[in-house]
């Protein structure tokens, strides 16, 4: 059987455990005959703390995953997959007020051909918490702990737990972005498909 390992930019524990989880679904479907293994690299992603912007959360992911790539390529790593996971807010104006989302994106690469996001859901974030982030600059994982009285939630429930009552955890909004992400790798024949010209 062949052994794959899937190379992930961090070494926190919901993140690699939201890409065994995604495995879990589509792996058999990627590759019937394989055995999947997952590793984490703490990576930098190239952007703040905490992305304050769809923009910056798309190329904090990808960003990580073209890191593994290179840092396979320096060490001889037999890695195939390379997942690259930034999570954070994204600030939208409506009829002239600020509205803040929680998302969690992921960007995979086979570190040739193909790369593909994969995004979550998004959840509304409080004003007051959005406003310390945002407006007073502090990094998302101190002020959930602030405004819960929590500590270490960012490498437990996450503030996904936290606003959806663990509804729907962190390690849940990554492991979407993943299997939304792996889709043209293992839906292939369909993103493959060219363009019929019209008759």
């Amino acid at each position: 059987m062949e052994k794959i390992i899937v190379a992930v930019g961090s070494t926190r524990r919901p993140k690699l455990n939201a890409v065994r989880e995604a495995l879990t679904i589509f792996g058999s479907i990627l590759n019937a005959d394989a055995q999947f293994e997952v590793v984490g690299e703490e990576v930098p992603s190239g952007v703040s703390h905490t992305p304050t912007s769809r923009s910056e959360l798309m190329a904090g992911a990808r960003f990580r995953a073209e890191a593994l790539v290179r840092l396979a390529g320096e060490r001889g790593e037999p890695w195939k997959y390379f997942v690259g996971l930034e999570g954070g807010l994204d600030v939208v104006e409506e009829n002239g007020r600020r509205l803040v989302f929680l998302q969690s994106w992921a960007y995979v690469t086979d570190g040739n051909s193909r790369g593909a996001y994969g995004q979550s859901g998004a959840v509304q974030v409080p004003e007051a918490l959005a406003a310390e982030v945002i407006d007073r600059g502090t990094e998302l994982s101190v002020a959930i702990d602030a405004y819960t009285g929590e500590q270490g939630i960012r490498d437990a429930q996450g503030a996904w737990g936290v606003l959806t009552q663990n509804l729907i955890t962190r390690e849940e909004s990554f492991r979407v972005a993943v299997v939304s992400a792996f889709a043209p790798f293992f839906n292939a024949s369909l993103y493959d498909k060219r363009q019929s010209s019209a008759k």
